[in-house]
């Protein structure tokens, strides 16, 4: 038997989830399969644990949870034993497969990482898809050509769960950066993560009609998109780089091509649910050596499996600082 969040269609049709005990024939079909210790709260959870399942979710009864780690129980996979430490995220995990939200899980062993030394289980889930994607947009800033003397990096909704990672981890690296936020409230906790300046998220949230502006940032992580992305394209120094890693702010890009041809400006897309799995283990490794578990700690929120339909949909509202942490065994 393994314990988990189950979310089931009502008869008004809407999702209602609920812990309940299942038995481990439920599991859907996989290579391995994982004693989960911890999982944690991403933007896209959020949207599965809604009433519609955020039209991520196809399949009912559905466990969510797009992140989990925890200890291999039974591998048919050489590549895994029983007993090795894992770390999932992304492969529509939580989504068109059951996930995380749960004691017990079986994947494919394609899907999994295995943990780096030094990191445990729940340092894992505070870092998460959010902080595993903040690392991936940092590696791609290096890999065009971002170093720290070359002036300030920007970070757009730095207060989220991408932002509060990228801006520790730039921070750690030698960067100076600058976290955008709307809420006022979060400076003390941004700047405790490292940011040497706040830019209200007001002055970049207003589209002018100029394609390009001063030249203002020498990088960027931008998890925002919409407006705010466009008019931050033409403040970018020549040559310089933006990580697009979400789109709170809306899918649309209003923006001109301008920055690109006038000023070499590079706009590098992150994935991070299809990533290679080579990228993946070099991103985890970086994550173990330069995020600062110190900084991690503070972002830190404590939950269990029963307060994920609240908290999910407290994050759809921007409501949640930080980086939550789910015991599963709570």
């Amino acid at each position: 038997m393994f314990r988990a969040l189950m979310m089931e269609k009502g008869a008004d049709g809407s999702a209602v989830a609920s812990v309940r005990e299942m038995d481990d024939a439920a599991l859907p079909a996989g290579d391995v399969t994982v004693a989960i210790s911890h999982s944690t709260l991403n933007y896209k959870d959020g949207l599965c644990l809604s009433q519609t399942g955020g039209g991520l979710v196809r399949v009912w009864p559905h466990v969510p949870g797009i992140d989990f780690a925890g200890v291999v129980e039974a591998s048919s996979d050489a590549r895994y034993a029983v007993g090795d430490r894992v770390v999932l995220t992304g492969w529509r995990v939580g989504e068109a497969h059951w996930g995380g939200y749960a004691t017990r899980a079986r994947v494919k062993a394609d899907w999994l990482v295995p943990l780096p030394e030094g990191l445990t289980a729940r340092q894992a889930m505070a870092v998460g898809t959010a902080g595993f994607t903040a690392m991936l947009a940092v590696l791609a800033l290096e890999a065009h050509g971002l170093r720290p003397d070359a002036g300030e990096v920007l970070v757009t909704g730095a207060a989220g769960g991408v932002g509060s990672v990228a801006t520790a981890l730039l921070a750690h690296l030698g960067y100076s950066v600058a976290a955008v936020t709307g809420r006022p409230e979060t400076e003390a906790y941004l700047r405790d993560l490292g940011a040497s300046r706040i830019v209200p998220r007001a002055e970049l949230a207003e589209t002018v009609k100029r394609p390009l502006e001063s030249e203002t940032w020498a990088g960027c992580v931008d998890a925002v998109g919409g407006a705010m992305l466009a008019r931050v394209l033409g403040q970018m120094k020549y040559g310089a780089s933006v990580a697009a890693v979400g789109l709170a702010g809306g899918a649309a890009l209003p923006a001109s091509v301008i920055p690109f041809l006038l000023r070499g400006v590079n706009l590098l897309g992150i994935d991070s649910v299809l990533c290679p799995y080579p990228q993946r283990r070099a991103a985890w490794e970086r994550i173990a050596r330069d995020l600062p578990m110190d900084k991690l700690e503070a972002m830190i929120v404590e939950a269990g499996l029963g307060d994920l339909p609240g908290l999910g949909a407290a994050i759809l509202k921007g409501e949640v600082q930080g980086r939550v942490v789910v015991d599963v065994n709570a």
